[in-house]
């Protein structure tokens, strides 16, 4: 049997002088995209430059916003009104927009404790989805496998494509492990691969507290800072092509 996945990375990550990430190498093994718009990391100079390098590499763009938290790295807690959500969503979007065009970008998917809030919280959840709905109705929104917030997306009729995670740990409900934990973030390349693979085969994964669940995706993330990230990517793709399945873009699975 033969499968088709989406492989997607948040790149653009660096600011001003700083660089974070393996963008160069990451970019090489993703079929999508999701570049910082400048609320936790990125910036101008690093939007076009990676930008370019998505290009290059045949990579489909899409734009991650974040709650406007620089110095936590958009990985703290806000709590923003439904309006304020769909203004910063439409603030951010709209600037990776004025470098691509509305055409050429694909998908949004929000970022950190932004994409967390989601999952559970019905008016950020639609903050979200109607503030990407008003830039584009082609735009497809990136959401947790299985969450409320996926559910809700439905209920709005947008595109959406569901998503899991290669390097994160995943609780009994499907959400991700929080990254205060110790463990949530898995870096045993070999690891990843097999429960990749388990995921992508089966349908099903194992959970942090030992369970397995279903679950249901077009879209699998790999984290470009994650420790030993390229390495990850290269086994993930070596086993693809082991096992007949095709990273394909989310633009042409959904």
């Amino acid at each position: 049997m033969s499968f088709k996945v989406d492989i997607n990375a948040d790149i653009g990550e660096s600011f001003g002088s700083y660089k974070l990430g393996f963008d160069e190498e990451i970019v090489k093994y993703i079929s999508s995209a999701n570049i910082a718009t400048g609320f936790h990391a990125g910036d101008p100079n690093w939007m076009q430059k990676t930008i370019e390098l998505s290009i290059n590499n045949k990579v489909s763009i899409g734009a991650h916003p974040s709650y406007p938290d620089l110095s936590g790295f958009g990985r703290r807690d806000m709590s923003l009104s439904k309006n304020e959500v769909e203004n910063l969503i439409k603030y951010q979007v709209g600037a990776l927009t004025g470098f691509v065009g509305i055409d050429n970008l694909s998908h949004v998917k929000p970022h950190g404790a932004l994409y967390n809030k989601a999952v559970n919280d019905e008016d950020t959840a639609l903050g979200v989805i109607e503030a990407i709905k008003s830039i584009s109705g082609d735009l497809i929104h990136v959401v947790l496998a299985g969450s409320k917030w996926e559910s809700i997306a439905q209920d709005k009729n947008v595109k959406i494509a569901k998503e899991t995670y290669a390097d994160r740990e995943i609780m009994q409900d499907g959400t991700l492990c929080p990254r205060s934990i110790e463990g949530s973030v898995i870096e045993d390349s070999d690891l990843i691969v097999e429960r990749t693979i388990r995921m992508v085969q089966k349908k099903e994964v194992k959970t942090f507290d030992g369970g397995v669940i279903n679950v249901d995706f077009d879209s699998i993330c790999l984290h470009g800072d994650t420790k030993g990230a390229v390495e990850i990517a290269k086994k993930i793709n070596t086993s693809f092509e082991k096992n007949n399945i095709t990273i394909t873009p989310m633009s042409k699975i959904i």
